[in-house]
């Protein structure tokens, strides 16, 4: 009996809206590096469904969705997944009331979270997710394979300022918010083999140095440093850094529940300024198009009184 935990975020690019960084943590029968995630779950799952597949669609969020696609399938997906933990949230703060940890509390303060709410499934096209989520299930069960849970650090603009400023780096930033976010769900003397598995943080092949500020003093061994993957051992625990790590099925779910909460959480954003700006565009928060939008919004915002801090990631 083993662990695999995945994680991976989404928004870490963009000046405007939330960074979201997703853990997910699977219990296996076998040794981790053994399982094969995408065989077990091959009758409920796939990475490339056909339009008429009942399956659901689990890959690289980047994948599933696209503004063009549409939110359809990554909802299902997620919303299935979050099934086989019982959970059935029913809006967006019910979705981030069952999923966030403690360190982020500051994401519904702000002013387009404070009042705002999404009832869920935020699609039409998704009309039921019984039979999927249950053949899901079954697929699980079949594989003695259990998902624990999945957590996540919703950073919004304030917070993701302060941390980038202190260590005057924003991939330095991304790396402690993602490994604070590890220690949530990962005891480094659990004796269990277990495997975990990030997408690299940028271009960074070295992680052991941050690694040991969240192992509770357990010594941290040096695999391998590589451009494709680096490689770490903490007791019983083998943890890897390395590129296209949604492959790994339990990074997919991580990287698709990140998106999933970003993009719910860009939509409260652009429905809070189109109350306050007429025939405004909605943005998703991307560099050049954020720049659009700042200026679109700044005499509403001056109004607002809302500090720049708050609405605005310096890097």
């Amino acid at each position: 009996m083993g662990l695999v935990i995945g994680m991976d975020e989404a928004g870490y690019g963009p000046n405007l809206g939330p960074l979201v960084v997703c853990t997910s943590v699977w219990e296996v029968p076998d040794h981790p590096r053994e399982t094969d995630f995408w065989s077990a779950f091959d009758g409920s799952v796939s990475q490339q469904p056909t339009k008429a597949d009942p399956r659901l669609h689990i890959a690289d969020s980047k994948e599933v969705y696209s503004p063009s696609r549409g939110l359809a399938n990554l909802e299902r997906s997620v919303l299935c997944t979050l099934r086989l933990l019982g959970e059935r949230p029913a809006t967006f703060r019910e979705l981030l009331g069952s999923l966030l940890t403690s360190e982020s509390p500051s994401e519904t303060d702000e002013p387009w979270f404070r009042d705002g709410d999404l009832e869920l499934p935020t699609a039409t096209t998704v009309v039921s997710l019984d039979e999927p989520a249950a053949a899901f299930a079954q697929s699980c069960d079949q594989s003695d394979i259990r998902l624990l849970t999945i957590r996540c650090d919703v950073v919004d603009p304030q917070r993701f300022n302060r941390i980038t400023a202190e260590f005057d780096s924003k991939s330095i930033a991304l790396s402690r918010i993602s490994l604070n976010l590890l220690a949530d769900v990962w005891d480094p003397n659990d004796d269990r083999p277990t495997l975990i598995v990030c997408d690299k943080h940028g271009a960074r092949n070295r992680y052991d140095h941050l690694l040991c500020d969240v192992t509770g003093g357990a010594m941290v061994f040096r695999l391998d440093e590589r451009k494709e993957c680096s490689r770490y051992k903490v007791g019983t625990t083998e943890i890897r850094f390395q590129m296209k790590a949604e492959q790994h099925f339990p990074v997919a779910v991580a990287s698709m529940a990140a998106k999933y909460i970003r993009e719910l959480s860009m939509e409260l954003f652009n429905q809070f300024w189109s109350r306050e700006v007429s025939d405004l565009k909605p943005t998703k928060g991307y560099p050049v198009d954020a720049r659009r939008f700042k200026a679109d919004i700044a005499e509403a915002q001056q109004r607002l009184g809302i500090p720049e801090d708050v609405l605005w990631r310096a890097r």
